[in-house]
């Protein structure tokens, strides 16, 4: 009997470890989702574009179902793509809460803290630097060339990541095509990578059809949820140095006039700042300046 109580009370530890309520964050982008590959597919004015705002619903839904199935109790999603106005809010659960539009001081991030057990990126792309990967950019595909902290290049994805790391909350799953999830994995370590396209060139891409893309997204969502313990904040001890490189050389030249930018060539900026949740307030103001006109 005394063993049997002591086997009960071992189960019952195990079980209520395992049913603890979980806080889920999710980052959403478009350029990743599958079958996306042109800007047809990615802004108000492509003539599909209304098509694929359902594709990344539904990838964002096919999370979120699996996230609850295996123990989260409350999602909260940023879409982060574009105008921040392309999830389709009507169709989420009715439990889940949204963050649109822009500013937002920690961008694609704005929301995470300390609370959350876990990150989820849907609809992620490879970076400016990687010279694979379906409409690769970082941050701004029509002004930045360049992203790098201390030295190392960043994505979208690992600078993301930092910015969770700094509140101690690990990214556990990412999807997108194959060169950014195998980006950001070699960065952060072990999330779990969906992979719902793989990249031919920055136009083009061979795809899953949508409802095996959603099936992936959720079986590898839910096995991370599941196994949230085995993941690891990515944290980048701070102070921090960020490099930004512009396409155009005005934005350089116009930001060095203020003394916490250092002009380190004609179309690169370097900041610091004691931490990726200050680099991410100082870097909304570098991706939002617009500089480039000659007359004031």
């Amino acid at each position: 009997m005394k063993h049997l109580t002591k086997w009960i009370l071992t189960l019952s530890i195990i079980t209520g470890l395992w049913s603890q309520d979980k806080k889920i964050f999710i980052s959403a982008d478009l350029e990743g989702v599958v079958g996306a590959v042109t800007g047809e597919q990615l802004g108000p004015g492509g003539f599909e574009y209304n098509r694929f705002r359902e594709f990344m619903t539904a990838e964002v839904n096919a999370a979120i179902e699996a996230a609850k199935s295996a123990g989260a109790t409350e999602i909260l999603v940023a879409d982060s793509h574009g105008n921040g106005q392309n999830l389709l809010i009507e169709k989420l659960p009715k439990d889940v809460k949204l963050i649109r539009s822009w500013p937002r001081p920690l961008g694609m991030m704005e929301g995470i803290d300390s609370s959350f057990d876990g990150v989820i990126f849907t609809g992620y792309h490879a970076s400016t630097d990687n010279k694979e990967g379906v409409r690769a950019h970082t941050f701004s595909s029509a002004r930045l060339t360049s992203l790098k902290v201390n030295g190392k290049v960043m994505t979208e994805g690992s600078w993301n990541a930092a910015v969770a790391g700094e509140f101690g909350v690990p990214v556990i799953m990412i999807s997108g095509d194959d060169a950014a999830v195998n980006e950001v994995k070699s960065v952060i370590g072990n999330a779990e990578g969906a992979i719902v396209k793989e990249s031919i060139s920055f136009h083009s891409a061979k795809s899953l059809h949508p409802e095996a893309a959603y099936d992936l997204i959720a079986e590898k969502t839910s096995y991370a949820v599941k196994n949230i313990k085995k993941y690891k904040p990515y944290k980048i001890k701070g102070p921090v140095t960020v490099s930004v490189s512009f396409k155009h050389y005005q934005p350089s030249q116009i930001l060095s006039y203020l003394k916490m930018f250092k002009r380190t060539d004609s179309h690169t900026i370097e900041f610091k700042a004691k931490d990726m949740i200050e680099a991410s307030y100082i870097m909304r103001v570098v991706t939002s300046y617009k500089g480039g006109g000659t007359t004031p």
